[in-house]
């Protein structure tokens, strides 16, 4: 679940500079609904790869890191009766 929390830390720290409410668990499902597009949105090749500015390798570490972040959040929804959306770019 670290990977997760990880990521909704660093999804929170974009998302208040433009003053939006921080994102704390326990999830709600908009939040898991949220979490699902921005992790399908930074899993899109062209965001993965920072339109071709890192090396495959690096792309490589991010689709891992990525990948876990989604098991984690299925996880989370199964284990908490929510629904997790279709994540497309896995």
């Amino acid at each position: 679940m670290q990977n997760l929390k990880n990521f909704i830390e660093d999804n929170n720290r974009w998302t208040l500079l433009i003053s939006r409410i921080a994102m704390t668990f326990p999830l709600r499902q908009a939040d898991v609904d949220s979490l699902a597009r921005t992790l399908d949105s930074k899993l899109s090749p062209e965001n993965l790869y920072c339109d071709g500015e890192i090396s495959r390798a690096e792309a490589n570490r991010k689709y891992k890191y990525l990948s876990r972040v989604v098991q984690e959040l299925e996880a989370y929804c199964k284990n908490n009766t929510l629904t997790m959306p279709e994540v497309y770019e896995l």
